[in-house]
């Protein structure tokens, strides 16, 4: 990278985002991951939908039954990013609607926040065979929508289920037990890695110290902090 290349971190409010260039051409975004997708090429979730059903940006679209593409509020404080859709999601074209889905329901439901608190999505779009983990690449076709979802939702807090959101959209590696519940800060913004709710299923005590256990302290501290966000104005 040339110093010409390089952001000043201190005038970040500066920093422009580049108008996608003359020759850009939206409809070619589905057919290759080569193709970029710049900021601000979506004005809404379904305009972005249509792509994600015709997407062939990696080997998931020839799969699918239907893309995944998110549910919740647009205006939404929190958004709440899963590993990729599983069988029931497939099925429906609706994120988090199967057994793990209830219980991040009831996690949610605990601390009172609702559905227009909220917006929920995946790193990729499409479900993996077998819910298998997605691949690197496939992470990094669809991370795309997701930045597209993040600018368009302009979240106060991210939630990261599991070490694959939290490696497909920062690119930190490290265990999910290392990291859940610590905030990380990632382009300016506040992100939690927690458990996926279905790695709480697969650990029901919630004795002191088990995952269910770490989720509730987690999820008391996300409350908290969207509090104090709200009390700052």
């Amino acid at each position: 990278m040339t110093s010409k290349d390089q952001i000043d971190l201190f005038n970040l409010a500066e920093v422009v985002t580049p108008a996608p260039s003359a020759d850009f051409n939206p409809d070619l975004i589905p057919t290759s991951a080569k193709v970029p997708i710049p900021p601000g090429t979506y004005s809404s979730m379904d305009e972005m939908k249509v792509h994600c059903n015709q997407c062939q940006r990696c080997d998931l679209g020839a799969t699918r039954t239907h893309a995944v593409v998110s549910r919740g509020s647009i205006d939404a404080p929190i958004m709440i990013v899963g590993e990729g859709p599983g069988q029931n999601e497939d099925e429906t074209g609706i994120p988090f609607v199967g057994k793990a889905g209830q219980l991040l329901d009831k996690i949610l439901d605990a601390v009172q926040l609702t559905e227009a608190d909220v917006f929920i999505c995946n790193i990729v779009k499409c479900r993996p065979p077998g819910n298998r983990t997605p691949t690197t690449d496939e992470m990094e076709a669809c991370r795309p929508y997701l930045l597209e979802q993040i600018r368009m939702v302009d979240p106060k807090i991210i939630l990261l289920t599991g070490a694959s959101s939290v490696k497909g959209l920062t690119g930190d590696k490290r265990g999910i037990t290392k990291i859940r519940g610590e905030w990380l800060e990632w382009d300016n913004r506040l992100c939690m890695p927690i458990f996926h709710p279905a790695y709480l299923l697969r650990n029901p005590s919630k004795e002191k110290g088990s995952p269910k256990w770490l989720m509730w302290q987690d999820i008391q501290k996300v409350r908290a902090k969207l509090d104090e966000i709200r009390a700052q104005g």
